[in-house]
């Protein structure tokens, strides 16, 4: 990784329908960076963030159990329920207002299925799409051991306020939900009623991405769902919410990929 000392002031805005798009028959995902078959040298990360993918998996289906080496993969839920079950012996339904980390280390198989449902006399079966975000930071030591955790902040988010869901920052020691292993990077998420107001991050490098609704960030203009913004020297722009509300997801970023 390298510091980020000679930056240049900049807000890369990229527009939803601009992401690049994954469907089956059962998945409907799309990828803020380089994922899979869908590759492109200019786009491969900003900062340490590798993969923000937007997915929405129907209902009784899934990712089957598949390996992952030497990552920092946080998810966080939208709307639906998460099954997750990994070799180390973890089995959680992850739901939206709680924040879940795995980490991947020297490697580990893990599955992830919809676990959203409603019980009918007619069917007893699930019916219910599920729609979350993952993404997944390098982490700062390579070959570590795999781990998990996870934790409920529904309350906080709830407040209205900016929270840290996931931090290696040493000044977040305390205030952070969950942990990653990655000292240069923190992400913060905030449920905002229509016309709230939270802040950027002063720091190197941010990206901002809508998971919901709308804001207009100071000095760049309106960002709906499914829109990022990359900021490059942020300092602490101001983001309002839209008339619907929004939910924003933000990393705040002090190095970046050689």
């Amino acid at each position: 990784m390298t510091e980020t000392t000679r930056l240049t002031k900049a807000v890369d805005v990229r527009r939803a329908d601009g992401r690049a798009h994954s469907e089956t028959g059962w998945l409907d995902s799309r990828h803020s960076f380089s994922f899979g078959p869908h590759y492109d040298p200019a786009n491969t990360h900003f900062g340490v963030l590798l993969v923000n993918n937007d997915d929405v998996v129907k209902a009784g289906t899934g990712f089957d159990t598949h390996p992952h080496r030497d990552m920092e993969i946080v998810t966080w839920v939208l709307d639906g329920s998460l099954v997750h079950q990994d070799s180390e012996g973890n089995a959680d339904v992850v739901y939206p207002g709680l924040a879940q980390r795995m980490s991947a280390g020297t490697g580990i198989l893990h599955s992830e299925r919809n676990d959203s449902w409603t019980l009918t006399p007619e069917t007893g079966s699930h019916t219910k799409d599920v729609h979350f975000v993952q993404m997944w930071v390098l982490p700062d030591e390579a070959r570590i051991e795999p781990g998990y955790e996870q934790l409920d902040v529904t309350d906080q988010l709830d407040s209205g306020e900016q929270i840290v869901v996931a931090s290696g920052m040493p000044k977040h020691r305390d205030d952070r939900a969950i942990s990653i292993h990655q000292r240069d990077a923190a992400l913060y998420a905030a449920r905002l009623e229509p016309g709230a107001v939270t802040q950027l991050p002063t720091s190197p490098l941010a990206h901002l991405f809508i998971a919901r609704g709308s804001v207009t960030v100071e000095g760049t203009g309106l960002l709906n769902t499914g829109d990022s913004a990359r900021v490059t020297i942020s300092e602490g722009q101001r983001v309002t919410a839209g008339p619907t509300g929004a939910e924003v997801l933000i990393w705040e970023m002090s190095s970046t990929l050689g």
